[in-house]
Formats: C-alpha cells, structure tokens, sequence
C-alpha cells in the first residue's frame, strides 16, 4: 500500500508562488507515474500536472501550462509543484496521485493511490 502525504498548501495573493510537496512511501516495486489533481468546491476534481517514472516528461492541463511545474526526487520519493503567478482560480483542494498506467490519461480514474489533499487559497 502506498502512502502519499501533501504539503506546503497555504493562503497566498494573487500573483504570488507556492510549491507543494507529495512525499510517497510503502512502494515496493519500482516507481510510477505520479500526478497532481485539484477540487474546488462544488467542482469535479481535475488534472493539474503528471510526471512520469524517470521524471523526463511531463503534462500539464492547458489551465497551468507555463505557470506550474512539475518534479520529482526518485532519491528522496517525493513529487513537487510549484506554483508560479497564482489566481484566485486555482484555489482549490490539490492531491497527489499515483499509478496511471499512461502518463495522459488524465482521468481521476486512471490513478490508484491518493493522498489527504492541501488546501491551496489565492486572495484577489
């Protein structure tokens, strides 16, 4: 069983940078694509970001696209996204998932392991 745990969510302005952290532990094969989703209230949970295994590619919803970044220490077992010139719409719930068999499938689904979430707020 996998165990991912978010952080580094916060409230922030507009404009302003974050970076979250998704720490993975409990893997005993080899690692996997990882990627990261969002919620606001009353939305669906939507695709943000994927990496995959090596952390050479990356994909990223065309609602970040130049704005976050995605990465991962292998070493160290942990994905990142930073967040750069926030707004007040990517205020939302982000969590950390693993396991899409296909680095674009971008579908809630399509991963097997979830972590708790961190809450993410931009002020206007």
């Amino acid at each position: 069983q996998v165990l991912l745990v978010e952080s580094g969510g916060g409230l922030v302005q507009a404009g302003d940078s974050l970076r979250l952290s998704c720490a993975a532990s409990g893997r005993t094969g080899s690692t996997s694509n990882m990627g990261w989703f969002r919620q606001a209230p009353g939305k669906e949970r939507e695709f943000v970001a994927a990496i995959s295994r090596s952390g050479v590619t990356t994909y990223y919803a065309d609602s970040v696209k130049g704005r976050f970044t995605i990465s991962r220490d292998n070493a160290k077992n942990t994905v990142y996204l930073q967040m750069n010139s926030l707004k007040p719409e990517d205020t939302a719930v982000y969590y950390c998932a693993e396991g899409s068999p296909i680095l674009t499938m971008s579908a809630p689904n399509a991963y097997v392991y979830w972590g708790q979430g961190t809450q993410v707020t931009v002020s206007s």
